[in-house]
């Protein structure tokens, strides 16, 4: 029996110890927000091991309506979708929910209605957009799907700017993840609207990963001049992410005998509807050759209903490093799945989540701990007391005083207290600056690497207890004051 809950990076005044509250009562009203007492205290429902590390599982917050999409926010807090149109930040420290935005042309019907959601990376500084994926009727009353950007300005979100409409859509099989690419590109899944052949034909935007430009253009270098599809031959695809080697995985449900994982390579056939999992049956096969498609590097066997995916390499939980985490619809289930070199799979691992039903949405903290939203409102269970409801899975035993690792940027002690060490893999040839900025994005402290220099260090004294970033060589790292 199985739950996690971990959040990495509170939001200002949550990593808090009793000897920092007298000060923070003090401070808060400097922030505009209310002071409330960390989570970190929440009743732990059950544990579980993963190898030799306890996970301890606890809500952090109940009585949502399907919390479809979970995204760690720059400002470290939970940015949530819930669909029936609600857009919310999420404190990870005290699991208040602060509504953004309820969008009044989401149309909910079965599996449909607001799903997925990204944040522009630049959200907090020079393009404040938020993007989100929902179903609504057009002016013929017809069902369809459109990816729409939002702007994001004083605790709001408005100014609803459509990138890509009309989308063919039913109440099923609507794909909907988004993610942001490194090279500024925008990701969106959509699923084959219960229209098999769509799923093959280029000139449909139904079955495809479609890739645009985050203005929704379509990026000249796509695989088909003038097309937005990155991929195709998809059913119904629920879960993207880019893992630390670089390569973006899928998880994607199948019909009645295989759901799968895949890595998503441009202008790849992942062989739907003739191809359901592996290319092992002999009306598979030919199709397979012909039609370069591209096999799972996993499946489930029969289908779980696999929905979010997620990318773990944190000290945080050791037996869970370099992994993907998919949620599973069906029977509780959290599934890890190791990754070698290559980047395929080196084994699997189960987790049940006995109690909690469906588990739809999933994020994780730059601290290591995991979120996880039920989906039990969604007419296909039998909702509980609590539902629906975010999940914290955490080593609640874990602090960290390694250095904090990325290729272009470490950091350490994290927590700190009045000093942190900052270092880069090589000498600079130029001064390079390294900003600190607070949870709501303001510039609290500024420190520089002189020209031949890879490390330097930054005071902290004067800094309330919180969450914090710094911002260098083209990096955002987070960490903890004490």
């Amino acid at each position: 029996m199985l739950l996690l809950r971990y959040s990495s990076t509170p939001p200002p005044f949550n990593y808090l110890t009793m000897k920092h509250l007298h000060t923070l009562l003090i401070g808060a009203a400097a922030y505009c927000s209310p002071l409330l007492l960390s989570a970190q205290t929440a009743p732990v429902l059950t544990t579980f091991p993963v190898g030799s590390t306890t996970v301890s599982v606890s809500a952090l917050t109940t009585g949502l309506q399907v919390p479809w999409e979970l995204v760690w926010g720059p400002d470290n807090f939970i940015w949530m979708t819930e669909r029936g149109g609600r857009i919310s930040r999420v404190n990870p420290a005290t699991g208040q929910v602060t509504p953004l935005v309820t969008l009044s042309d989401v149309v909910t019907s079965s599996e449909g209605g607001l799903l997925g959601m990204a944040l522009h990376p630049d959200l907090l500084t020079t393009s404040p957009y938020v993007y989100v994926v929902y179903n609504y009727n057009d002016a013929g009353g017809q069902y369809r799907e459109k990816l729409v950007r939002l702007t994001y300005s004083n605790g709001t979100l408005s100014s609803p700017l459509v990138l890509l409409g009309n989308i063919s859509a039913v109440s099923t099989h609507s794909g909907s993840r988004l993610l942001i690419l490194p090279d500024r590109t925008l990701l969106m899944t959509t699923g084959d609207a219960q229209n098999r052949p769509a799923a093959q034909d280029r000139a449909s935007l139904n079955g495809k990963i479609l890739r645009l430009n985050l203005d929704g253009t379509i990026p000249a270098d796509n695989p088909v001049a003038g097309n937005a599809s990155y991929t195709y031959g998809h059913r119904n695809p629920q879960g993207l992410v880019r893992a630390g080697n670089g390569k973006i995985y899928s998880s994607e449900h199948g019909q009645d005998a295989e759901d799968e994982v895949n890595i998503i390579e441009p202008n790849r056939n992942y062989g739907w509807p003739t191809v359901e999992g592996l290319c092992n049956l002999p009306a598979e096969q030919p199709f397979c050759t012909q039609n370069n498609v591209r096999e799972p590097i996993f499946t489930w066997a029969p289908t779980v209903g696999c929905a979010g995916i997620t990318y773990y390499d944190h000290p945080a939980i050791p037996g869970w490093r370099n992994s993907l985490l998919a949620l599973a619809l069906k029977g509780n289930k959290l599934t890890q799945i190791p990754l070698d070199a290559t980047g395929s799979t080196a084994g699997t691992g189960a987790f049940t989540l006995t109690g909690f039903g469906r588990l739809r949405s999933i994020c994780i903290s730059p601290q290591g701990k995991v979120y996880v939203g039920t989906s039990n409102r969604d007419g296909r269970a039998t909702p509980g007391a609590n539902d629906d409801q975010i999940l914290v899975l955490e080593n609640r035993l874990f602090t960290s005083t390694a250095k904090a690792n990325t290729s272009q940027l470490s950091l350490w002690p994290n927590p700190a207290r009045t000093s942190l060490t900052l270092e880069l893999p090589a000498p600079v040839t130029n001064t390079t600056p390294a900003d600190i900025h607070d949870a709501v994005g303001r510039v609290v402290r500024t420190a520089q690497f002189n020209a031949g220099q890879r490390t330097t260090q930054v005071g902290l004294q004067g800094l309330r207890p919180g969450l914090y970033s710094i911002r260098s060589n083209n990096v955002v790292q987070r960490f903890v004051v004490e």
